[in-house]
């Protein structure tokens, strides 16, 4: 197999709802395409949710890095590339490339994922899926960006709080992973936004949370343009932790 044939590749438009107020892609958006894409090449190579969910077991993402030069613009054509870089027993790294118009690759993003039993919520040998097929998959396709960081968060003061709500709920009855990357924006001004971008943003997903949870967000304030941010579930228990990255706007 060639590692041409093991990289998918994905095209896009930035939609007039996907797009801020800048007229520029959203971070939300661009997230939910990369795991749209990640499941796409699962299912096109037979390890898709779908083939999963007949053996009650599913995918679940456990860190995303994402590191951009620049965003879409309204109405333009992008696309993004992805392949799997490593398979271990209990986690996969999953790359991808986000590629303008005109080709110009403008940004990486690195992923770590489990298997899990929908039972034990447990993690599942991913060696024995298909019998270890998924190896064969594994491409040695550069991704210029480090790996996701181990972040910490000291801040004891609650910034903000969000009683999870319906829209926020995905098909696995648990709060959507991406809705956690656009509430956790909103702790940001306008301002901040008219003046800056986001030059890299990683989330941790620790734990699950559900409907009716509260959330609690905490802020470490690393400098003025990086920021570590840590998401509580009911005054305890961490469900995620991100760091995002700004620079001003050139």
């Amino acid at each position: 197999m060639s590692e041409t044939s093991k990289i998918g590749s994905y095209k896009f438009i930035a939609e007039p709802f996907h797009v801020d107020f800048t007229g520029k892609l959203t971070m939300g958006v661009l997230g939910n395409h990369l795991l749209n894409c990640a499941g796409f090449h699962a299912t096109d190579r037979g390890f898709g949710i779908a083939s999963l969910n007949n053996n009650n077991y599913t995918w679940v993402l456990s860190r995303l890095a994402i590191e951009l030069e620049e965003m879409p613009n309204q109405y333009e054509e992008f696309t993004i590339n992805t392949w799997v870089e490593n398979v271990y027993r209990l986690f996969t790294d999953r790359n991808f490339a986000i590629i303008d118009k005109d080709g110009k690759k403008i940004g990486y993003a690195r992923s770590v994922w489990a298997m899990i039993d929908l039972d034990t919520r447990k993690p599942a040998d991913l060696l024995l899926l298909h019998g270890g097929a998924i190896i064969d998959y594994v491409c040695d396709e550069p991704c210029p960006i480090d790996k996701p960081s181990r972040i910490k968060v000291a801040s004891t003061e609650c910034v903000a709080t969000y009683k999870a709500k319906y829209s926020d709920i995905d098909v696995n009855g648990h709060f959507n992973s991406i809705r956690y990357i656009e509430h956790l924006l909103d702790l940001f001004s306008i301002d901040t936004y008219k003046e800056k971008r986001i030059k890299r943003f990683e989330m941790a997903y620790v734990a699950e949370s559900y409907y009716g949870d509260e959330l609690s967000f905490f802020v470490d304030e690393v400098n003025p343009n990086e920021f570590h941010i840590e998401i509580k579930k009911n005054g305890e228990e961490t469900v995620c932790r991100s760091k995002v990255i700004f620079e001003l706007k050139k």
